[in-house]
């Protein structure tokens, strides 16, 4: 059975060593970080949403992004200094407007069939993650935002999505804690939300029980490939000097992914899109009961919620188009703790965790998954805002293309 190298322990590495483990291949995991999830899959909105499919090439976003550029507490803040990377990759997501609509289908037959996987693994390796089924409610001020939503549900039911609107007084009834006064909403039953962070970790332990290697502290400087078709994997492990070789590479980077698929003959034109959060601590009992239960998405602010067990609160949003960048910027925290007290005003945001991450997008807004140039070269990456709600279907993908690949090579 050949040996197959994972470039990265985030949610879609872990999940693709499980699904390849699985399958009885030797995996060997390499992070550079000291444990699994530490970025993109620390701390992000929680949501396993189908509901939040639509795939963001749209001329009114980009309009939108337009209007909000100089705004600094704005939902999408793009940095116009000038950067090839960045200019490549805003030519490339234009140009993908004219397949938005089959994108954004696309993605929700892709995010239904992960989420049944997840919910497997979860059960099968007994992985506690807080784990709340009780939907996602789409929340709008007025008509016409409302409506324009209108347009987006029929892609997403036609995609195979259950999910229906319901009206302002309905709305207090799915979420009695949540104060303001709203036109309506969409709720979508079927989607849930848990801590992305809880899961990787466990199933992190449930890969290496199944005999995954996991080499934490570990970043790759080279990778060359030898005259027999095998790679060299060179890196520093705990800052010493190391080496070893593999049959193939499956690269799950995140944001890193584009400079590892150059050493590969690869362009894979992910970009670092960053995304807040702020984890409000529920201290005391009157904001565990003022706190909501049921995910929210309010796609005027573009920010998600998602209850993590009874003392946590988790509240994200904002997109950020300014390179690899990690700064936690106060003015971009401050707009997420001001939404809470507003639609939450019992609830008390003395105690809140700030938290940046990179989503690695690409200008499709579809993963990346599937055969590189080389032989033996393989991608599941790329999955911007989705990428849990995306893995465990993408890693099955990925893993039933190694096996393919594996059966041509024996026949």
């Amino acid at each position: 059975m050949p040996r197959i190298a994972i470039i990265g322990a985030g949610i879609t590495g872990v999940t693709s060593a499980y699904s390849l483990a699985n399958r009885g291949f030797e995996v060997i995991v390499f992070e550079r970080h000291r444990y699994a999830a530490m970025e993109t899959s620390f701390a992000n909105g929680g949501q396993l949403s189908v509901s939040n499919a639509e795939v963001w090439n749209h001329t009114a976003t980009v309009m939108k992004g337009l209007r909000w550029m100089f705004t600094r507490d704005a939902p999408l803040l793009l940095n116009p200094s000038p950067s090839w990377h960045k200019y490549s990759w805003m030519g490339e997501f234009l140009r993908q407007i004219p397949n938005y609509r089959a994108n954004t289908i696309e993605t929700v037959r892709l995010a239904l069939a992960a989420r049944e996987h997840l919910y497997s693994i979860a059960s099968c390796e007994s992985i506690q993650f807080d784990l709340e089924r009780r939907g996602i409610l789409h929340i709008y001020k007025n008509r016409n935002d409302f409506d324009a939503a209108a347009k987006v549900n029929e892609l997403l039911r036609e995609g195979g999505l259950d999910r229906h609107a319901v009206g302002a007084n309905e709305i207090g009834t799915i979420e009695p804690a949540l104060h303001g006064d709203f036109h309506g909403g969409f709720f979508t039953p079927s989607d849930s939300t848990g801590d992305i962070h809880k899961f990787t970790r466990g199933l992190a332990d449930a890969c290496a029980r199944r005999g995954v290697e996991f080499r934490y502290d570990t970043s790759i400087t080279s990778i060359k490939q030898d005259s027999d078709g095998r790679f060299c994997i060179e890196a520093l492990n705990g800052g010493e000097p190391a080496e070893d070789t593999f049959e193939q590479i499956v690269v799950c980077a995140g944001v890193g992914s584009r400079a590892f698929a150059a050493m590969l003959g690869d362009h894979v034109n992910v970009y670092p899109v960053k995304g807040y959060s702020i984890t409000v601590c529920l201290d005391d009992e009157k904001s565990q009961r003022a706190a909501p239960w049921v995910s929210l998405l309010d796609d005027k602010a573009k920010i998600v919620t998602s209850r993590l067990g009874v003392d946590r609160f988790r509240v994200a949003g904002t997109a950020e188009i300014n390179g690899i960048n990690r700064d936690i910027r106060a003015d971009r925290i401050a707009p997420l703790v001001g939404w809470t007290r507003r639609l939450f005003p019992e609830v008390s945001t003395g105690r809140v965790i700030p938290w940046a991450g990179l989503r690695p997008m690409l200008p499709s807004m579809l993963p990346r998954v599937g055969r590189g140039k080389r032989p033996g070269v393989f991608y599941n990456t790329g999955h911007g805002h989705l990428g849990w709600t995306l893995s465990a279907a993408t890693a099955e993908l990925l893993a039933q293309n190694v096996e393919k690949i594996k059966r041509q090579s024996t026949s």
